[in-house]
């Protein structure tokens, strides 16, 4: 496999986070971030859109390219905002106001009606065209208001499962080495890993 690898977004968050949890698997290889065009993602599921920019990025740059799309999942709101999650708030793609208008949709609901999931689908694309999708889901419950500093999106309101009794802590209270073992990305990634190896 090539010494590079491209993940398919300009977000540099998502960079960080993709070359500390791909280094876990293939140290020797560099995740590299993308500055090619932007495709419209125009798919109808996390699979959809993943595929769509991981083609665009190898296309692009001539490397195998990685692409994630991923989304909070309420189940109060039949799964919503999903697929929509980064522009729940409007074609702006502002994390603060996506924060806010799902905590005003959710103000009214029991703590008991806030469970959702966090929901991560990889997609894998080589120059000769394969490609492979993978997914995983880190289940837990939406807080009331935001808490702690790190993450980003919506890590300030998600208090995920199985944690030690006593303990809410949100995604954003988590440190980036917890959230990279634990992760909907971590966990698709884990599926991802034996493709990674093969290569």
């Amino acid at each position: 496999m090539p010494g590079r690898i491209v993940l398919a977004t300009h977000n540099p968050h998502k960079v960080e986070e993709f070359a500390a949890i791909v280094a876990a698997y293939r140290p020797d290889v560099e995740v590299v971030g993308y500055d090619g065009p932007e495709p419209v993602e125009s798919g109808t599921t996390f699979a959809d859109n993943a595929l769509i920019k991981a083609r665009m990025a190898c296309a692009h740059t001539g490397l195998p390219a990685l692409a994630d799309d991923s989304g909070i999942c309420v189940d109060v709101l039949g799964g919503a905002p999903g697929v929509f999650s980064a522009y729940w708030a409007g074609h702006k793609k502002d994390a603060v106001a996506n924060l806010e208008l799902l905590l005003d949709q959710l103000s009214d609901i029991d703590d008991s009606h806030r469970t959702a999931k966090f929901v991560s689908t990889i997609a894998l694309v080589l120059p000769s065209g394969k490609g492979h999708v993978v997914e995983g889901h880190w289940p837990g419950r939406l807080a009331t208001q935001p808490g702690g500093d790190g993450g980003f999106g919506y890590d300030p309101i998600f208090i995920p499962d199985g944690q030690p009794a006593g303990e809410e802590r949100t995604v954003a209270e988590y440190s980036a080495e917890e959230k990279n073992a634990q992760s909907h990305r971590a966990r698709a990634f884990a599926a991802l890993a034996p493709l990674l190896a093969e290569l």
